[in-house]
């Protein structure tokens, strides 16, 4: 969950007085090579995203089949996620994330070929994501590695908002570009991007040794079920997750259905491209401004009381779109259910991040992004299939009142701030201290050897008696 993170000074109990800066986080050279790689390999990403849903509602003019378009993408983190996110932990991050950006052109590229089957299609870009869930593992447990526990926090924030810009510009370029020019444009520079994110990672990142060796290895079911029942198995987490993927299954729905809804809003082709991408990209708009916001005008302890609203408001401010209003309308809608959930994000992830015991990182990211991906798979499906029946407004007004009734009820049980601050401490204490450099004397360079002297004559001098 590369979230941003809580600035809460019990989020950061290591920080010096003085604030980790943006300049300081860009003054170390890998992470310059890593956030490199994240902004071209997410912009390409979301940018193809964008141009197969258009292309396959063009094909097909089914709204179902453009929204599986999209969720397809979500499958390999539904069915190995965990897996896949344990493997990154057997082998140098670098070497994964390097690999998985070589292996993903391949299907990326086979989609520019002409007159493709739907049903290849959709086989090739679930082909291309399995490289997802190993490259954000690996990103995600590499990034500590990089810039270290103090920087940690800053570093995280200055991903996530950058994730979001890409997204925006991904889904505005590539709906854009596909309406406008071809879906295939947009296919192909999301080609150039992978093969830039591996040069990029080969070229910046210094090799390291995997995080578990031989010897530590048992099963990799068994690792990837160590993460699924420590996420699930300690109710602070637990709760985390639960409003998270929830969340996001309730207010996921005008991304997976923005080609069909701005084809039924307008019929210039010029027009339903700009309107399709600003619905995919409303969401990311609001994430940024609403985290930005919150983060710098409210203190700790109103944003841990705002958690909840904020989680109710994210499905709520949907809940009009059942009146059918205009595209304009409907874009800032979505901006406000965005905004509420990048508003409650630094907390949550914040809190999430310090309560895992030390060695569990990566494959805790694993089990949540594959909550979150089955739940935003199943947003998407659900509403998919009950919009090909229904009017599509109506159907995103009432699935968001019923993920409004959710939220409510996950508030009622949401757990204290002291039973957070306790989970905290206790995964702290589970952090091996840091070793000890052993002392060293300084080096003293041996005298040169004096040049050899003629023997001198000595006299024995006894003392005088009286």
């Amino acid at each position: 969950m590369e979230d941003l993170v809580s600035e809460d000074p019990a989020a950061r109990p290591d920080r010096a007085d003085r604030p980790v800066t943006f300049r300081d986080v860009f003054a170390v050279r890998e992470y310059r090579a890593i956030y490199t790689s994240l902004l071209v390999n997410w912009a390409g990403d979301y940018l193809s995203k964008a141009a197969v849903t258009v292309l396959v509602y063009e094909k097909t003019d089914s709204v179902l089949l453009s929204a599986a378009a999209l969720g397809v993408s979500f499958i390999p983190w539904i069915i190995g996620g965990t897996l896949l996110s344990a493997l990154a932990e057997r082998y140098p991050y670098r070497r994964v994330l390097i690999v998985a950006d070589l292996a993903r052109m391949v299907p990326i590229g086979l989609l520019l070929v002409p007159h493709v089957p739907i049903w290849l299609m959709l086989v090739l870009v679930f082909l291309a994501s399995l490289g997802m869930p190993p490259t954000q593992a690996a990103r995600s447990a590499l990034l500590p590695q990089l810039v270290g526990r103090e920087k940690l926090a800053t570093a995280i924030a200055v991903n996530q908002t950058t994730t979001q810009a890409a997204q925006l510009f991904g889904y505005l370029a590539g709906a854009t570009i596909a309406t406008v020019l071809s879906p295939r444009v947009a296919l192909g520079v999301d080609v150039c991007t992978f093969a830039l994110s591996a040069l990029v990672i080969a070229r910046g990142i210094q090799h390291r040794p995997p995080a578990r060796t031989e010897a530590q290895r048992t099963h990799l079911l068994h690792e990837s079920g160590e993460g699924i029942r420590l996420v699930f198995g300690r109710p602070v987490l637990r709760a985390i997750v639960l409003m998270v993927c929830l969340m996001s299954m309730f207010s996921v729905a005008p991304e997976g259905l923005a080609a069909a809804w701005a084809a039924e809003g307008t019929d210039n082709s010029t027009s339903r491209g700009l309107y399709q991408g600003l619905i995919m990209a409303a969401a990311p708009i609001g994430f940024v401004i609403g985290g930005l916001l919150l983060t710098r005008l409210a203190g700790a302890d109103r944003r841990d009381r705002l958690v909840c609203p904020l989680a109710i408001l994210s499905c709520l401010a949907l809940a009009p779109a059942a009146f059918s209003p205009p595209l304009p309308i409907v874009v800032l809608l979505v901006i406000l259910s965005g905004a509420a959930a990048g508003g409650l994000s630094p907390t949550l992830n914040g809190r999430f991040v310090l309560m895992l015991p030390h060695g569990y990182r990566a494959r805790a990211f694993g089990v949540v992004q594959a909550g979150l991906q089955l739940a935003q798979f199943s947003g998407i499906i659900i509403t998919g299939v009950l919009a090909d029946r229904f009017r599509l407004p109506l159907v995103v007004g009432l699935w968001s009142v019923v993920g409004t009734f959710v939220m409510s009820y996950l508030a009622v049980g949401w757990p204290s701030r002291r039973t957070f601050a306790r989970a905290m401490e206790a995964a702290a204490a589970t952090v091996p201290p840091a070793p000890v450099p052993p002392a060293t004397t300084p080096v003293v360079p041996a005298p040169a050897p004096a040049p050899e002297a003629a023997p001198v004559r000595t006299t024995s001098v006894t003392p005088k008696h009286p």
